[in-house]
């Protein structure tokens, strides 16, 4: 008989695939993808991005959901269930361990970040009711970052709303959710691209991004989108095992994969549709990639637009819900690790597990302004935390999964849990999750040291 979570279970594979495609779509998607795509030879490093996603995304996130709904609890409990089960060494549950720990210390600083969106939110939505606009984008966030009472309150507000859905549970919290938030995020993201179209710039756009140009793809484009692949999917964060715990036996985890792929690449896609335009409109330069681009540069776009309070709302509320959806998978592994391990309520846990994490953040925050003299490693505080759990816990749990389900465990166990594939393509995941997948990681991290 197969098992059943005591959290609970996805109602359906609709639900899952929004809740994992939540995990998987962040700030990132927004800012980042389209950037790097324009930079690298557009169409030419989407091509290699999806390469990237076939060879070393879907494998390992088809090992992590398979392993989760096998074991049916947090990832630590389900890896030492796992030991019990097959006779292998406990010490594996390490791949649980830190993947919980990256959750807990991504999410301490990506709670800041994402503070920014709500108080950009904040000061268009007063702009709606006749408070000022922002008029120098550069002078309007640093001020925030030298602001530690406005990033604290941002930061706990996120925190609460964070903490609010996961002590729901998973049918009345996480699914209710995603359910509300990712099609709201796509809505927004295609009434902002529906402007892009209107500006009379968007072809320029779609030059930018998918004219490819084979001439720019080298090692470094091939390291970026191997980064960006394996980031955007949330592998090694122990998110994905959680919620493959709440799948149930008859949802086909490929075709969940696959669909989770796509619809994080095609936010990431749309978000460039939608951001572009309106920087070729305004002559910016879209080289301000990142940080510098969404909250310096455009909002002196929307400064001189028709409704540009509006849309700036639209757009920040936008990158909350992103950061929402992303968010409350990285506070479900530590809580339902409580929950099992302790007497605490799923309620009482999250707020444990929240409360460390809003703990945690106060290193990055403060880094910005009171203690921005303070270097690790020639980082700020922020960046430092950022390294170590971004830059090689993460990868360094993704190879541990990939090892783990292709040399561990039994071909049987995983055999059963992928039913739909064919005896071609289970042979092909399977050398994929054993070599290939492992090589490639090995080289992501072998480049991040060297650089």
């Amino acid at each position: 008989m197969d098992k059943q979570s005591v959290h609970g279970m996805w109602s359906s594979r609709t639900a899952f695939i929004l809740a994992a495609a939540g995990s998987a779509v962040g700030l990132g998607n927004i800012w980042r993808f389209p950037y790097l795509a324009s930079d690298n030879g557009g169409g030419a490093f989407v091509l290699v991005y999806l390469a990237c996603i076939a060879l070393i995304g879907l494998p390992i996130l088809f090992a992590e959901v398979l392993i989760g709904r096998h074991g049916r609890q947090s990832p630590i409990n389900t890896l030492l269930s796992l030991a019990r089960e097959t006779g292998h060494s406990r010490a594996w549950s390490v791949i649980g361990m830190m993947g919980m720990l990256s959750a807990i210390l991504i999410l301490s600083f990506y709670s800041v970040v994402a503070g920014w969106t709500l108080h950009y939110g904040w000061l268009y939505l007063a702009q709606l009711f006749g408070g000022a606009g922002i008029e120098d984008g550069p002078a309007t966030f640093g001020g925030l970052l030298g602001d530690p009472k406005t990033l604290l309150f941002w930061h706990s507000v996120f925190m609460v709303l964070t903490i609010g859905v996961v002590a729901l549970g998973v049918e009345k919290g996480l699914e209710r959710a995603v359910k509300l938030l990712m099609p709201a995020l796509f809505l927004m993201l295609i009434l902002l691209v529906i402007y892009g179209v209107r500006t009379g710039h968007f072809g320029a756009a779609v030059e930018f991004l998918f004219t490819p140009d084979f001439s720019k793809i080298d090692e470094n484009v091939v390291l970026a989108a191997l980064g960006q692949a394996f980031f955007s999917l949330s592998l090694g964060l122990a998110g994905m095992m959680a919620y493959g715990a709440y799948l149930p036996r008859d949802v086909s985890i490929p075709q969940a994969g696959v669909s989770i792929a796509l619809m994080d690449t095609g936010v990431a896609l749309l978000a460039g549709l939608a951001i572009f335009p309106i920087v070729f409109a305004f002559n910016l330069d879209p080289a301000g990639g990142g940080p510098g681009l969404i909250f310096t540069v455009l909002p002196m776009a929307f400064s001189d637009m028709w409704g540009g309070a509006l849309y700036g709302l639209a757009f920040f509320l936008l990158l909350m819900f992103a950061a929402w959806t992303s968010s409350i998978s990285l506070l479900e592994p530590p809580t339902a690790y409580l929950v099992e391990r302790t007497p605490l309520t799923r309620r009482s846990a999250s707020i444990l597990a929240g409360v460390l994490v809003w703990a945690i953040g106060l290193l990055s925050l403060l880094g910005f302004n009171v203690w921005s003299e303070v270097r690790i490693g020639g980082r700020d505080l922020q960046g430092a935390i950022e390294f170590v759990a971004s830059d090689v816990m993460l990868p360094l749990g993704g190879l541990l999964v990939s090892l783990y389900a292709g040399w561990v465990l039994d071909a049987k166990l995983t055999r059963k849990e992928l039913p739909q594939l064919s005896d071609g393509l289970y042979t092909a995941w399977r050398w994929s999750v054993r070599v290939v997948a492992p090589l490639l990681v090995l080289f992501v991290l072998s480049q991040k040291f060297a650089g």
